[in-house]
């Protein structure tokens, strides 16, 4: 009957899991402007070796450093805790867990790759870093991070999450980092579109177009660029959220994870939590894992499979994934960290192949569910978060219209101490729910409508 299962210092995982080498369909590579593959060697000028080595590898196990182990120490592992109130107040037959990431000291998953991003630009000589944000819980990690290792970090951050959340900016600058709002005055990307739209919310795509090229015009070739989700080697650093909830169910006395749930905007939290149970149901586990986004950007189940940059300006390579094309500005929801337009390459062929059922679930819904958690669990989630609650919610009422005792375990992603302005404005009755129209997704593709096209290649066993 244990409400938080723990785990010790010694049980942090001591192997990433790489999701790349056991997909039934390989992955498709990245191609650059003139549709050929991108190689490893045109990385070089914005991430270390040791990350490109990481995004390219086809390895199902990479070693973690030691070093890095006794960083993430000082919050892993994370609990694993038993909602028994939530399932009280639901009358559901279903065992409900979730995977507390809220406790690390930058409030959400975030540092588990960006302790590591720090530490191999740090090995490589690296001074500074740069990177974009959208809530801020990427930057505040990053500033953490970079503050424990010893780098320069300046933070890009979307305006209209810039203006909603300035403590996330206190929180930067408090561990050293400089955080400007996206667009900015102070690289020719942002100019640019300030100059188109002087009024624009910004959008994480912008922001990442700033990040790269305030790195690669560094004149003394200092810095690198960091990114919180997306590639390969983030989803990677991210797998310890999945091992250790594997080992943690074990010690509950589960046998199995009937459904898995996690929010999905670029693809980290979730693929970390999820990428484990992923490779379980390869080898023929029954599993439901259900990837969770607002239906005011719907990439996953609106979105086609496509490819499209991951910037705004074309800076970045032409990935193969579910996007709502690189020029798509987002409804200026609470939920800052899932408005990116597109979807991890690892998470988009897992969808291709059947192995992920997504879903997508209006704001106010997921507001909803927050207060309920919040007056069950007693913990005030990030609006992200939200969403995997709200998934997790409608789950449990399934199970008891079917009477079935699932498990479901969802991942917690982080807090939501610095976003109850969102919290106040859903109370006092002033947020509404967007459904983004169709005309602006098939407006938003004519952009790249002469990229190459991916294969939707599929095995067809799931």
């Amino acid at each position: 009957m244990a409400t938080r299962i723990l785990l010790s210092e010694d049980e942090i995982p001591r192997q990433w899991y790489n999701l790349a080498a056991d997909l039934p369909t390989p992955l498709q590579p990245p191609l650059g402007p003139d549709g050929k593959p991108v190689s490893p060697e045109m990385l070089e000028p914005i991430f270390p070796h040791a990350l490109i080595e990481q995004e390219v590898s086809s390895k199902r196990w990479i070693d973690i450093p030691e070093e890095i182990r006794q960083y993430l120490a000082r919050w892993r592992p994370t609990p694993l805790h038993r909602a028994y109130g939530l399932e009280k107040a639901l009358g559901t037959p279903a065992r409900i867990y979730y995977k507390n990431e809220s406790v690390s000291p930058a409030g959400s998953h975030k540092p588990n790759t960006a302790i590591a991003q720090a530490y191999y630009n740090k090995k490589e000589g690296v001074k500074r870093l740069t990177t974009e944000t959208g809530a801020g819980q990427w930057g505040s990690a990053l500033a953490f991070s970079c503050a424990l290792v010893g780098l320069e970090c300046k933070v890009f951050m979307v305006r209209i999450s810039f203006d909603q959340k300035p403590y996330r900016k206190v929180m930067m600058q408090t561990w050293g980092a400089e955080c400007v709002a996206s667009p900015s005055p102070d690289t020719k990307a942002g100019r640019d579109f300030l100059a188109k739209d002087p009024d624009t919310p910004g959008s994480l795509a912008i922001a990442i177009s700033e990040a790269v090229e305030a790195a690669v015009t560094d004149p003394k070739h200092e810095t690198k660029y960091s990114l919180g989700s997306v590639l390969n080697h983030v989803l990677l650093h991210q797998t310890v959220i999945g091992l250790e909830t594997k080992k943690q169910l074990e010690k509950a006395g589960e046998k199995k994870a009937d459904v898995v749930i996690g929010c999905v905007g670029g693809g980290s939290n979730f693929a970390g939590f999820a990428f484990p149970f992923v490779y379980d149901k390869i080898a023929g586990a029954q599993i439901e894992i259900i990837p969770v986004e607002p239906t005011s950007c719907p990439t996953l189940t609106k979105g086609p499979f496509v490819y499209d940059i991951g910037d705004a300006s074309g800076m970045t390579p032409l990935l193969a994934m579910y996007s709502l094309g690189h020029n798509f500005i987002p409804a200026p929801i609470h939920a800052g960290g899932l408005r990116y337009h597109g979807m991890a390459p690892l998470v988009s062929q897992a969808t291709v192949e059947g192995l992920l059922a997504p879903r997508a679930i209006p704001q106010l819904e997921c507001f909803e569910s927050a207060l309920l958690f919040a007056r069950t669990e007693g913990i005030i989630v990030a609006p992200e978060t939200s969403h995997a609650i709200a998934s997790t919610i409608q789950e449990a009422k399934r199970a008891k219209e079917e009477g079935k005792e699932k498990v479901i375990v969802f991942n917690l992603s982080g807090h939501g101490l610095l976003d109850l302005k969102g919290y106040q404005s859903y109370m006092a009755g002033e947020l509404t729910d967007y459904v983004l129209p169709e005309e602006i997704i098939r407006k938003n593709l004519e952009a790249i409508k002469d990229f190459p096209k991916p294969s939707l290649a599929k095995t067809g066993k799931w």
